[in-house]
């Protein structure tokens, strides 16, 4: 197998990380619209995103291998090195975001029959701060942006306080009235799903963050860049 030429190289990394981009595009958009059939009751945008879960996995698959196929086919630095390591690994934890909005679908289709068990308010939220840090992690990947990832790091901690307030709320349902359990249940690991995408968000900025600096302790430290942001 023939070696690239570096010029070769550059453009298929970046093409590589435009592909990561549109990944994530569907990923987000897929919890987006996993919470929405949930609000609205509505199981064919429910089933929509289900079988989107496939193109996701396929995309995921085709990403792994063209990123293996960097490395098989040029002797890259260390950093190029350092960037498709974190690059696969983003990759793999799009696929498990992907497989949340894939859970909350679901869940989606099986409250869409039974009454209502309150108004969703703080579960929407949670999905929007959510997919607003998954959007900027995979900006400041491209941007090789640190203090962006610092800042969508901290947001993690507004995801666990939302999270708690639905847990405390759903727990007073459930023990106030017992046949409110199973929709009660379902909801709390909508929650659940949300508050891990959130989780897998900050295990993206910790990668991103080790890229541009070199140190796996870069966030929440106040580590610089031992290379140019380039």
């Amino acid at each position: 197998m023939a070696v690239r030429t570096r010029a070769e190289f550059e453009r298929e990394l970046q093409s590589l990380r435009e592909e990561v981009l549109h990944l994530g595009s569907m990923v987000e958009k897929a919890v987006q619209r996993a919470v929405q059939a949930l609000k609205s009751r509505d199981t064919a945008l429910a089933t929509e995103v289900i079988q989107s879960d496939k193109e996701i996995d396929e995309r995921t698959y085709a990403l792994e291998e063209k990123a293996l196929l960097l490395i098989a086919t040029q002797q890259p630095l260390a950093t190029d090195l350092r960037v498709i390591a974190a690059t696969l690994f983003i990759i793999s934890e799009l696929e498990r975001i992907g497989d949340y909005a894939e859970g909350i679908a679901k869940i989606a289709q099986r409250l869409a029959g039974q009454p209502p068990l309150k108004p969703l308010i703080d579960i929407p939220r949670m999905a929007e701060v959510s997919a607003e840090m998954l959007r900027g992690s995979l900006d400041a990947f491209i941007d090789r942006d640190l203090e962006a990832c610092r800042a969508i790091w901290r947001r993690d901690d507004e995801v666990d306080a939302l999270y708690d307030q639905v847990y405390r709320e759903l727990l007073t349902y459930m023990i106030s009235d017992p046949s409110t359990i199973e929709r009660a249940t379902l909801l709390l690991w909508t929650a659940h799903n949300l508050e891990r995408i959130a989780d897998r968000v900050t295990n993206i900025c910790e990668r991103i963050a080790f890229v541009i600096t070199g140190d796996p302790r870069a966030l929440p430290g106040e580590v610089e860049p031992d290379y140019p942001n380039t």
